[in-house]
């Protein structure tokens, strides 16, 4: 080990724990260890041990140690490891699994645009196998030659991500499927129509639960939460951005570009918790973050970030708050616990 160790300076030498030797480059983590072993732990990785000791995922190796990897199998990789990872094939399989996850949910959000835009028109979304075949050709077929695609997740990737609108489409659709006799359906129809939002040029409703990863995005202007009044907003190539209502960044972008908006929804159950931004103006004193931190605890919420400024004042210093909040009524509560402290002179939610 120690002449190994003279003849390579720049490598580390670490064990399994069944005290097999792997070779890393200086810095390496436990992270470029998990994938070293094989790509499945490393996208699995939640907890890693060295030494019997439990380490941060970004601990750096020393040579003489042994590493054990703790995997889960609902994990998947963090967008966070490719700031401290080492290796090239651990940053790889990284950015390979993370793309093949944002094409899947924005080909799983494309999907669902396009059902909820057929019922606008009156119409369920066709099969692949039940639709008989047009001049020759299937509806599918058709409609996947019309827009330029090579197959049908293609289409529904491009719908999730923003490039083609999900209206347009559906409305060919509806077309495709007349031509071989298929009508609205009466009841479907109205649902579909008188379900949506009548201020957006397009229908179609998208519940956000917080599951749907890269594909649905929190606009950083308003940061909605459960509770707030939401529309969604098609960036080509970006996916779904969702604003509050009465947000003027929102607003500007709907005068603009209105035929890409589309009603959301939450639902009523979210799988996490949503950031949000607050502003609170304290006076100065010993202890007063302290206080903050102590009075977003007890409305059980967290502090993401804080951001003190790039000034204080004598008398007085405004903090902003990004907190992890699970809705409206958290967020009230964490507001309300704060304007209890007596140093807190102004507590405000950040609108743009």
């Amino acid at each position: 080990e120690h002449i190994k160790i003279d003849l390579f300076p720049d490598a580390v030498y670490v064990f399994t724990p069944k005290s097999k030797i792997l070779a890393l480059p200086k810095g390496a983590t436990t992270v470029d260890f998990a994938y070293a072993i094989h790509s499945d732990v490393g996208d699995r990785c939640v907890a890693a041990k060295v030494n019997g000791e439990p380490v941060a995922l970004r601990t750096e190796l020393r040579s003489g140690d042994v590493v054990e990897v703790v995997t889960a199998p609902g994990a998947k990789p963090n967008p966070a490891w490719l700031n401290f990872v080492r290796t090239g094939r651990a940053r790889s399989k990284i950015r390979h699994y993370l793309k093949t996850m944002e094409l899947e949910e924005s080909q799983d959000l494309g999907e669902k645009m396009l059902t909820q835009a057929m019922r606008a028109e009156g119409l369920t979304m066709p099969s692949d196998d039940g639709v008989e075949a047009v001049n020759g050709q299937g509806v599918w077929q058709q409609l996947i030659r019309w827009s330029g695609n090579r197959h049908r997740d293609e289409l529904m990737t491009d719908l999730g991500l923003g490039r083609k609108i999900a209206t347009i489409v559906a409305k060919r659709l509806a077309r495709l499927l007349a031509d071989k006799g298929t009508r609205p359906d009466a009841i479907t129809l109205t649902l579909g129509r008188y379900g949506a939002d009548a201020h957006t040029s397009v229908q179609s409703l998208v519940v956000i639960d917080g599951s749907e990863g890269a594909s649905v995005q929190m606009a950083h202007c308003c940061r909605p939460v459960p509770g707030d009044e939401i529309l969604g907003y098609l960036g080509r190539g970006e996916g779904l951005v969702v604003h509050t209502a009465e947000c003027g960044v929102g607003k500007r972008l709907m005068e603009r570009d209105s035929e890409r908006w589309m009603t959301v929804d939450w639902s009523e159950q979210p799988v996490r918790t949503f950031e949000t931004a607050i502003s609170i103006l304290l006076k100065n004193g010993k202890g007063v973050l302290a206080e903050v931190a102590a009075a977003v605890a007890r409305a059980e919420a967290d502090i993401t970030h804080i951001d003190m400024g790039t000034e204080a004042a004598t008398e007085s210093t405004e903090l902003t708050l990004l907190l992890g909040v699970r809705d409206r009524l958290q967020l009230a509560e964490v507001m309300r616990q704060l304007k209890r402290s007596p140093a807190a002179l102004r507590v405000t939610r950040l609108k743009p």
